[in-house]
């Protein structure tokens, strides 16, 4: 049966939901999905405090078990390339990351790639950029996608802070 808990940070509230034995899905809401109990499991519990840990600027690098649901095979070694070799302050673009997956998809692909992550943060496509700015990005309150992507990207020094 699967869990869900939430919590609340500097860019929205955070939702994340386990099967028992791993991470299922991070989202930006504060109501457990249809069909998942609203209270929280042992496996929630940890990945709650990792992620109050990294919010807080005491986490690095999550060690939560994640399971990324039925993907393609590329889609699958796009975000494992992604999860395996990007660390915390680092960048990387659409292209860059294409290639570092030994896929065949393109820049662009890796964009919707990147929107459908079911586990963002933990799996961090914030960190993947256009070659010339931020990129798109889907996560935060709505609307808020890029003021999001700025503030994560900022909070792991991978951009200097905004004067305004």
């Amino acid at each position: 049966m699967s869990a869900f808990g939430s919590l609340s940070t500097p860019v929205g509230v955070v939702g994340v939901v386990s099967d028992g034995s791993a991470i299922t899905r991070v989202t930006w809401r504060s109501d457990a999905p249809e069909g998942v109990a609203p209270a929280p499991d042992a496996l929630v519990e940890e990945a709650l405090a990792q992620l109050r840990a990294y919010f807080d600027g005491r986490l690095r690098t999550f060690d939560v078990p994640i399971d990324l649901g039925d993907q393609t095979v590329a889609t699958r070694a796009v975000l494992m390339a992604l999860y395996e070799t990007v660390g915390h302050g680092e960048t990387i673009t659409y292209g860059g990351l294409a290639a570092r997956s030994g896929t065949t998809v393109p820049a662009r692909g890796i964009g919707s790639i990147m929107g459908a992550n079911p586990v963002p943060l933990i799996v961090p496509c914030h960190r993947v950029v256009a070659g010339d700015g931020l990129g798109g990005y889907s996560g935060g309150d709505p609307g808020e996608g890029l003021v999001t992507k700025r503030w994560l990207l900022e909070h792991e020094g991978a951009l200097p802070t905004s004067l305004f």
